[in-house]
């Protein structure tokens, strides 16, 4: 947390730091004395250089740190996080699953809320988090660069509220991170050049450590070392850039009480499934004698799709605290034994299935579930791969010389140079973007059943419009085309329900009588399953441009995205204020 304070004098510095570190291990000494505060970081973006896998490169960091810097707020408060670029990349920052109500100039995805931080400029994202309490993360919005430029965010909950389960002795983020040794620019650059796909990870990491399974990785290890009997509070979040995860603690059972900053109806498994964009709290109960062994705590990939992957494992080490007259017997200096567990195979998409399932809201009197009963717009979104020609005089590396591409409803999203909400608030979308997305697939076929003959998608810079408060059903249809893939797919601005989903296609005379209206998941990150679909539900009451996109970092670069826009309301808290005068220009 140093390098992401402003600067004071020391003894103020330190009574800030004291402070911090109370509120992070207690979060009841937090202290906030005030019901809502505004909290002041500064992000430095700067090139460092680290050493993994036994190989040193210049990372882009916050502050020197990888992972980057914790954010701690109390759900109300108001955050004011300064960001400098120093380093030669353009630069965007994302505020994961935050609602940013009527502050969709904080948002952070370039070129859609935002043109980027330019080298040696600055941007102060200013939000106030409302309604929210749990476990999110930042990351970078532009390019790969998310790929080491990642940290959490951890909500506490209004002073004098209580969490909905066992108040945990610590609390503990886990960020789980992908990592090359080379250099991941050049990776996504030559890819798209070529239309083939990018080379795939060298290691996955455990809050940036790979683990012991990997080459001279030994020192380079996470360890969580608990006390016997004391509970934890697990804060679980996925910022790999293309896999999603199983994790697992070897001999332990996790139970599982928050998805995406809300609160699940606590459920006990032995493995947790996270998509990239996805956080999970979890409760981890140490057994109430010290073992003779440690545990590892695995990750390794769920991938569905056609095309090479990590087949890695990232591992950390669950230790036991020993006694203090235990600590100075004779065995002081004893290796324990490492302790391992299975993880499902690789493409278990039953297990994911089922594991999804078992997400559920509170649902209760204090914390009700707010699905929308009544439907305004139904939208129904193909989302898979494609391909585009292969330009003149050149030889790509996709599927018959053509060009691997994304889209959703056909329809491969063009970057635009200057920001949609920009254009929108303005009204200056003429040659920016047009309005026009398809609110279902051009052509319809047999989704998840042979390919079509023709598998070319269509470019364009294209928005669905929505009038503000309106609510809105959203199925999404994986395809099978190029290769049947589960795709985690983020909504930025809003919480969504999920009330439905299946293997095969919809069928939308039958599988809506089995909508979940009663207590569904509300998450922003979904996993649309691999061959199957599901359905959202979302109430559009954040007036602005919100990006909708698949958080497998090689599909957005694809054009797995789009973008919604909710037009003002008619009240004055119900209209986007103008931008700050700081936002960056293109």
């Amino acid at each position: 947390m140093v390098s992401s304070l402003p600067p004071y004098s020391s003894a103020f510095f330190k009574a800030v730091l004291l402070a911090l570190s109370a509120l992070w291990f207690l979060p009841e000494m937090a202290f906030a004395k005030h019901a809502a505060i505004t909290r002041h970081y500064k992000f430095d973006i700067k090139m460092q250089n680290v050493t993994r896998l036994c190989q040193t490169k210049s990372i882009v960091t916050v502050n020197g740190q990888f992972p980057g810097p914790r954010i701690i707020a109390r759900e109300g408060d108001r955050l004011v996080i300064k960001v400098v670029n120093h380093v030669q990349y353009n630069v965007t920052l994302h505020w994961h699953g935050v609602r940013q109500l009527r502050s969709g100039w904080a948002d952070g995805p370039a070129y859609i809320t935002q043109c980027p931080i330019q080298t040696r400029q600055s941007y102060a994202y200013n939000f106030t988090i409302t309604g929210q309490r749990g476990t999110l993360f930042w990351h970078a919005h532009i390019s790969w660069l998310r790929v080491t430029l990642y940290g959490p965010i951890v909500i506490l909950p209004k002073r004098h509220a209580s969490y909905p389960f066992p108040q945990p002795f610590k609390e503990v983020p886990i960020i789980f991170g992908e990592w090359w040794k080379a250099d991941t620019e050049t990776i996504i650059s030559q890819a798209l050049q070529t239309g083939g796909a990018p080379n795939i990870s060298d290691a996955y990491t455990i809050n940036g450590l790979p683990g012991p399974s990997y080459n001279c990785s030994a020192k380079d290890t996470f360890k969580l070392k608990v006390k016997p009997g004391k509970t934890y509070l697990l804060r679980l979040i996925n910022a790999a850039l293309n896999d999603e995860l199983f994790f697992r603690i070897a001999n332990h059972t996790l139970t599982v009480v928050e998805a995406d900053a809300v609160y699940v109806n606590p459920f006990k498994t032995q493995i947790v499934l996270i998509s990239p964009g996805q956080t999970t709290n979890i409760l981890l109960r140490a057994k109430s004698k010290v073992p003779s062994t440690t545990f590892a705590m695995l990750a390794r990939p769920y991938a569905t799709g056609p095309a090479a992957f990590d087949n890695t494992t990232t591992t950390g080490i669950l230790e036991y605290e020993k006694s203090s007259s235990a600590s100075n017997s004779t065995n002081k200096n004893k290796k324990l034994p490492l302790l391992k567990a299975a993880l499902p195979k690789f493409n278990d998409s039953t297990f994911a299935m089922k594991f999804n399932k078992k997400i559920r809201s509170l649902a209760n009197a204090k914390l009700p579930s707010n699905v929308p009963k009544k439907v305004d717009r139904r939208f129904f979104f193909t989302v898979g791969l494609g391909t585009l020609p292969c330009p003149q005089n050149q030889t790509c590396q996709g599927p018959n010389n053509t060009k691997l591409a994304a889209s959703v409803n056909n329809v491969s999203f063009v970057q635009p140079n200057i920001a949609l909400l920009q254009a929108h608030f303005f009204n200056k979308a003429k040659g920016v973007f047009t309005s026009d997305f398809p609110a279902n697939p051009p052509i319809k076929f047999n989704y998840t059943g042979t390919q079509p003959s023709n598998i070319m998608v269509n470019n364009g810079t294209k928005v669905m419009v929505l009038p503000f408060n309106t609510s809105v059903e959203l199925v999404m249809q994986d395809t099978s085309i190029i290769g049947a893939e589960s795709h985690p797919l983020h909504l930025h601005g809003f919480n969504f329900f999920v009330v439905g989903q299946g293997i095969g296609n919809f069928n939308p005379n039958k599988d809506p009588a089995k909508f979940n209206l009663v207590d569904p998941a509300e998450r922003n990150t979904v996993g649309v399953p691999s061959g199957g679909w599901v359905t959202i539900r979302f109430l559009a009451d954040n007036p602005g441009v919100w990006f909708m996109h698949c958080h497998l970092e090689v599909h957005t670069s694809w054009g797995l995205k789009m973008a919604w826009i909710v037009d003002d309301g008619k009240g004055r808290k119900q209209k986007l204020p103008p931008p700050p005068s700081d936002l960056p220009k293109c």
